[in-house]
């Protein structure tokens, strides 16, 4: 499933491209897309017509729109609480796409900038041409439509029907502070309120994050996989992070010291950082931005899908492991397990 970096993009995307326009219809096109809503399809519909975008946010791997009250003109402003927003889980395959009213797709620096420690950039200035690619518009995984008041739609599209989305109403954050990327707000979606701060998050305590690491007294992969700890990383930069630390994935958290895990989490991060500025990573048209337009850091992984291959630093073929009913990639020679 997508992870940060690729959700990320899509909030990108859609701060620059929706926030401020006001919703006129939904349609909900399949019922699982909408299976979380206690009211199913008529709820959902009901409760996002008439309200205007106020802002995108992200948690994680959880991504949503808070929403405004019907008849507000605009945005909120930062002391403003959102009650309401529109959560989406993309699931394995779900994709968020904006499409103008004359069809088209625009794209331009709003659409698809982050700011991380600077200015915004566009992530596909400093692109080729050729690296640059669009995957054309289609109905035929339409699930849910939001056309707005000048005739824009918001597709959520679901190929394999394993994402959602939902209304739900907001509730404080644990720690008072912004309830995610995109939002000043110290509120957040009640289904996401389980979800640990993620590591490009300016809130995160990472010394207390360190703390709980290793407290947890399991494999240290895991402890980088589970979201009510930190979230946001997944199969994928969990692998590269452990590369970069040379740190093998059964490495149990209680036997690390704090600067290892401080040496890992920053790796994490760091890996995280550079999959977003090129718009994550897609192995297939499943993954896209709001604009259709691939991310291209699987060029760059260097564990990763990449059995049998050399590893970039000491030239081990990188193995595959069985883990938690999927695979993990490793160097035998730079990451080693830890002994009995």
């Amino acid at each position: 499933m997508p992870e940060l970096p690729e959700v990320e993009t899509v909030r990108a995307g859609l701060a620059g491209r929706v926030v401020g326009r006001r919703v006129a219809t939904a349609e909900v096109l399949h019922p699982r897309a909408v299976r979380r809503q206690p009211g199913g399809a008529a709820e959902l519909v009901a409760r996002v017509a008439g309200r205007t975008v106020a802002a995108a946010v992200r948690r994680g791997k959880y991504l949503w729109l808070n929403l405004g009250e019907p008849g507000e003109p605009g945005e909120l402003t930062e002391h403003d609480l959102p009650q309401e927003a529109l959560v989406a889980h993309l699931g394995m395959s779900g994709q968020l796409l904006v499409q103008e009213p004359d069809g088209s797709r625009r794209h331009d620096a709003d659409a698809a900038a982050f700011v991380a420690d600077g200015p915004a950039r566009d992530l596909t200035a400093t692109l080729p041409p050729t690296l640059v690619r669009t995957v054309p518009l289609s109905t035929a995984h339409l699930r849910v439509r939001l056309t707005f008041d000048d005739g824009g739609q918001l597709w959520f599209v679901d190929q394999r029907t394993f994402g959602h989305v939902l209304v739900a109403g907001t509730v404080p954050t644990a720690d008072g502070g912004p309830g995610g990327h995109g939002s000043a707000a110290p509120v957040l979606p009640a289904p996401v309120a389980h979800i640990a701060r993620d590591l490009l998050d300016p809130a995160l305590d990472r010394a207390a994050l360190v703390r709980r690491t290793r407290a947890r007294r399991t494999e240290v992969k895991r402890a980088l996989l589970d979201q009510t700890l930190v979230s946001g990383v997944g199969n994928i930069y969990a692998d590269e992070a452990l590369w970069r630390a040379r740190l093998h994935g059964s490495r149990p958290t209680d036997r690390l010291s704090p600067a290892r895990v401080r040496e890992l989490l920053d790796a994490a991060t760091d890996v995280m950082r550079e999959a977003l500025a090129v718009g994550g990573t897609s192995f297939d048209a499943l993954y896209v931005d709001v604009e259709g337009a691939a991310g291209y850091f699987g060029r760059s992984l260097n564990a990763y899908g990449r059995e049998g291959l050399p590893c970039p630093r000491c030239g081990r073929p990188i193995r595959r492991e069985q883990f938690m009913n999927r695979s993990s990639f490793s160097c035998p020679g730079c990451q080693r397990r830890a002994r009995a």
